[in-house]
């Protein structure tokens, strides 16, 4: 899993049959100081994240399986809004 905001909404009309009425997020991946890591990834959601809100995504196989009974054709879903995040420095 990683963390990440969301900074954009993506609209497709057209796609894959199994895609249909899952909405997508650009979600930027960040570090554990919220510094950004890499370009923006398009994430699937399903829970209402919106612009703005720290994200939760799991990235890579595991994210096909948003649905249980479907094997989808997406690589990143958002799984959590964050509600808040405590790191302890050494």
């Amino acid at each position: 899993m990683r963390i990440g905001t969301v900074v954009g909404n993506i609209w497709a009309t057209r796609k894959e049959d199994g895609l249909t009425g899952l909405k997508f997020l650009f979600v930027q991946l960040e570090d554990t100081a919220g510094a950004p890591i890499d370009v923006p990834v398009i994430a699937a959601d399903r829970i209402g994240a919106g612009i703005g809100d720290r994200v939760m995504v799991t990235l890579g196989s595991a994210a096909r399986f948003v649905i249980t009974d479907k094997d989808l054709p997406i690589d990143a879903v958002v799984i959590g809004i964050v509600d808040s995040i405590d790191v302890e420095s050494g």
